[in-house]
């Protein structure tokens, strides 16, 4: 049963609970940096990385934290590992840190990570902590990998910066933010339909 839970934990992040298309959060930053796969990939695993440490310091002291106080301790927390992320790409991976620019800092504020460590990390143990966060990440990094990718391969006609598509075929619709928009539109509407499908299987099984 405990293997269960811990399960069920790490898989609802991925799809049934995944922050972009099932809630709907932190939206503007997520559809602003998917004009191209490495930016898309870059902005999932900076949130991936400060989710998973924020989640885990704070569950680890969130019997010392103090109710009262709680909200601009979890900010500093967020921002401290956010801080660490610039660092990190200032010094290794300059031009994504200029390809994402002022989304890179705004992670500190991002509806995902406040609602995941007020909600979820502040109430239970770093384990679960981890795996929530884990999977929050990863559903939050292959949602931005697909729009992404539709973006880039009918706005630019390239892949990973690699010409695929001869530019006189590609849409520049969707290397704008409307096609951020539409393709993200089309993404939860598939996804909505694949999980009422699957849900309706499961009722008549049973």
């Amino acid at each position: 049963m405990e293997k269960t839970n811990k399960l069920s934990t790490f898989i609802n992040g991925i799809v049934k609970e995944n922050p972009l298309i099932v809630l709907s959060i932190g939206l503007c930053s997520s559809l602003a940096v998917t004009t191209n796969v490495f930016n898309g990939i870059g902005m999932g695993l900076a949130m991936t990385f400060v989710l998973i440490m924020s989640e885990l310091i704070i569950s680890l002291f969130r019997k010392q934290i103090p109710e009262d106080i709680r909200l601009p301790i979890f900010i500093i927390i967020i921002a401290a590992f956010t801080t660490i992320v610039q660092l990190l790409l200032n010094a290794y991976l300059p031009a994504l840190s200029d390809a994402l620019g002022v989304f890179l800092p705004l992670i500190v504020v991002n509806c995902i990570i406040m609602g995941r460590v007020e909600s979820y990390a502040s109430k239970n143990t770093p384990v679960d902590s981890i795996l929530d966060a884990i999977g929050m990440g990863l559903g939050y990094t292959w949602v931005l990998f697909i729009i992404s990718l539709v973006r880039e391969l009918l706005g630019s006609g390239t892949f990973f910066g690699l010409r695929v598509i001869p530019e006189a075929y590609t849409i520049g619709f969707f290397s704008r933010a409307p096609g951020g928009f539409f393709v993200f539109g089309i993404l939860t509407a598939a996804t909505a339909a694949v999980s009422k499908k699957v849900t309706a299987k499961k009722g008549d099984a049973k």
